[in-house]
């Protein structure tokens, strides 16, 4: 049986993702969202989360993630193959309002190239909704993608 705070941290990802992503899908979020469950729980799936630890009680090298409310972005990846090259598949990058536009965006793509150059990844692929303004400028402007 779930706790109270289980419950309540459960329901408030849930509805985090919903906000994140139903503003980009409109009306077909119904049907991507069975979908991104399904990719977010692949075995293939790696992540990586970054973690606000301004009001931790003192600095550690690697926190846990003790409580939802810590999480502040996160990127969700594969290592697939397109058309016969190996790639780093980008599914999601996530970051809460408070830390958009600060750079973290940017680092959290500077460590994905990294982790594709250690992996002799060919390319990093992503897929971005156009209506995603914000996410369109980082990949184009700041990080200079190329849109296929």
């Amino acid at each position: 049986m779930e706790s109270a705070s289980e419950v309540d941290r459960r329901t408030r990802r849930s509805t985090r993702r919903q906000i994140n992503m139903e503003r980009h899908y409109g009306m077909k979020w119904k049907v991507e969202e069975r979908v991104k469950y399904r990719e977010m729980l692949a075995p293939e799936a790696r992540y990586i989360f970054a973690l606000d630890t301004t009001n931790a009680e003192k600095r550690i090298l690697f926190p846990t993630i003790d409580s939802e409310d810590t999480i502040v972005g996160f990127v969700h990846y594969h290592f697939t193959m397109e058309e016969e090259v190996p790639v780093l598949y980008l599914y999601e990058l996530q970051l809460v309002p408070d830390v958009q536009g600060k750079g973290l965006g940017e680092f959290m793509m500077q460590l994905l190239e990294l982790i594709a150059r250690k992996n002799r990844m060919g390319a990093i692929v992503l897929t971005v909704q156009k209506s995603n303004l914000s996410a369109m400028k980082l990949y184009i402007s700041r990080l200079r993608c190329k849109l296929k």
